[in-house]
């Protein structure tokens, strides 16, 4: 699968992470309830953040796909990250996202989710999951404006968490 390494949606520009996001990237992965149900819980340090956007950024040498810095076309501020990952370990490709909070409640997921969906069923994909700890219920709702169901518990690496998944 090949994805664009850029996009826009109707108030987001899709791209590459690039070094320049590290200071908003670091403070999102900073903050605990960003995290909280990420990450086994645990903040990252920025030296952890950047490694964070390196990984995401191999994965789409690897995959061709991954997931996009999230910037607000409007104000040209990262507010978040999300697309498609499947690295080794998952159970299927999964559409994910992660928001900085002050940028919660604004639809910005559900917007590029929608996106990631429509590219993946169009380029063959026959079911994309989410991978949700049963506690995020605002990553819930957002699965669910997806069309995405609940399917049940799964344990994904080492941690658990619900699977959530919609079917072309």
């Amino acid at each position: 699968m090949k994805m664009p390494l850029e996009l826009e949606t109707e108030r987001l520009k899709l791209r590459q992470l690039r070094e320049s996001d590290l200071d908003d990237h670091a403070a999102m992965t900073a903050d605990p309830e960003v995290m909280r149900f990420l990450n086994d819980g645990k903040t990252m340090d920025r030296a952890q953040s950047w490694r964070t956007m390196a990984a995401i950024l191999g994965h789409w040498t690897l995959k061709g796909y991954g997931f996009w810095a999230m910037e607000e076309k409007a104000t040209g501020k990262l507010v978040g990250r999300g697309g498609l990952w499947f690295p080794e370990g998952w159970p299927m490709l999964e559409v994910g996202w992660t928001l900085a909070r002050p940028h919660w409640g604004r639809g910005y997921a559900t917007e590029m989710g929608r996106v990631a969906l429509r590219l993946a069923f169009e380029q063959g994909a026959t079911e994309v999951c989410s991978l949700i700890d049963e506690g995020n219920v605002r990553s819930i709702r957002v699965a669910e404006k997806l069309g995405e169901k609940l399917i049940g518990p799964i344990r994904v690496t080492s941690f658990d968490c619900l699977i959530y998944s919609v079917k072309r």
